[in-house]
């Protein structure tokens, strides 16, 4: 692989012009469409609704993917009803971008909105007191997986066996907590790391049939490569010269079930450190960018319920992956336990 990667840390630790001390995750909400695919049954469908059961090969492979996945179920909201209805979505010789879009603009706002209220409710303050607005996605303000899909082919099974669709919201502040304030984690340092010549690994495309979306089958193997010393230089920031990874908790963005084998068999974790990931991955699949919203939630459920060893850990990372191939990593403190709840 030509050259290293490089890592750019920010230290939140410095403050802004508007707020002394770390940025704090202080609710959050997610939402999901209200159609569900057993994973079991996704194949069949899949196969089914793109008219291609004469692939039989093809799809037993697929069956196999979504065997081993990890996934038992997830949210989706294209169905046979809008295939139906929009049959271009399904014919790669008509164009559909369009249609994809026009769905999308109308149905996307829609999940964005229903977790962006239940964050502000468990926040407790008038959505008017929030001052800046931060987003990140691929089909509007939340995920999609209508904008990729497309008939089944040898490089797009595992994409379809893989995503979901969900919304994540997060209420973020800094400085003194206003009365009923409740913080659940501090960010304390971000790094964001490139993996040189890994541009082709990960990536869209805007076409006239859609978003094509790539996944090479080398992702996982590249995170694995990179993850250790992405950390060390995150960690470094902050002082800590050599981090236990298993005295930490663990937020990580379940791209797949071999990249959290990956990243645990790389640093060594023990068994339960990914769990609040692979519960996610289990429940809803890869959700895209919303997915680590919903990882921190499962983390804070847990947390409530003093599972396992997490009250006893005051560092933590949340990690998420994007192309480029790019490593995003928030070095993070456990409030209740780090004694800066008025920092």
């Amino acid at each position: 692989m030509p050259g290293a990667a490089t890592t750019a840390v920010v230290d939140s630790r410095r403050g802004t012009q508007h707020a002394e001390g770390p940025a704090t995750i202080l609710a959050i909400g997610t939402a999901n469409p209200t159609n569900i695919v057993p994973q079991d049954e996704f194949t069949d469908y899949y196969f089914g609704v793109t008219k291609s059961e004469h692939l039989t090969e093809l799809k037993d492979k697929m069956k196999r993917i979504c065997l081993k996945s990890g996934i038992e179920k997830r949210y989706i909201h294209l169905d046979e009803e809008i295939i139906c209805a929009h049959p271009n979505i399904i014919d790669k010789q008509q164009p559909s971008l369009e249609t994809r879009v026009e769905i999308a603009a109308t149905e996307v706002p829609k999940l964005a909105e229903s977790a962006a209220r239940k964050a502000i409710a468990e926040w407790g303050r008038p959505a008017t007191d929030i001052t800046h607005l931060i987003f990140s996605t691929y089909s509007a303000l939340s995920e999609l997986t209508l904008v990729c899909f497309s008939t089944p082919n040898e490089s797009k099974i595992v994409g379809h066996g893989l995503f979901g669709d969900g919304a994540g919201a997060i209420i973020v502040g800094a400085g003194s907590l206003a009365d009923g304030e409740r913080p659940l984690f501090k960010m304390v340092a971000a790094s964001q790391t490139t993996i040189p010549g890994t541009g082709h690994a990960l990536g869209m495309q805007a076409t006239d049939s859609g978003i094509d979306f790539h996944l090479s089958i080398q992702v996982p193997t590249l995170i694995k490569d990179n993850i250790q010393q992405t950390l060390l230089d995150t960690f470094r920031s902050v002082g800590n010269n050599n981090p236990n990874w298993n005295d930490l908790f663990w937020a990580v963005h379940p791209g797949g079930r071999a990249i959290l084998d990956n990243i645990e068999g790389k640093l060594q974790l023990q068994p339960w450190k990914l769990a609040a990931s692979r519960q996610v991955l289990h429940d809803y699949g890869n959700m895209s960018g919303a997915t680590i919203a919903f990882v921190l939630d499962e983390l804070r459920r847990r947390r409530e319920k003093e599972e396992h060893e997490l009250q006893q850990h005051e560092w933590g990372v949340m990690l998420a992956f994007g192309p480029g191939i790019t490593i995003e990593a928030i070095v993070m403190r456990n409030p209740q336990l780090s004694g800066l709840k008025e920092n």
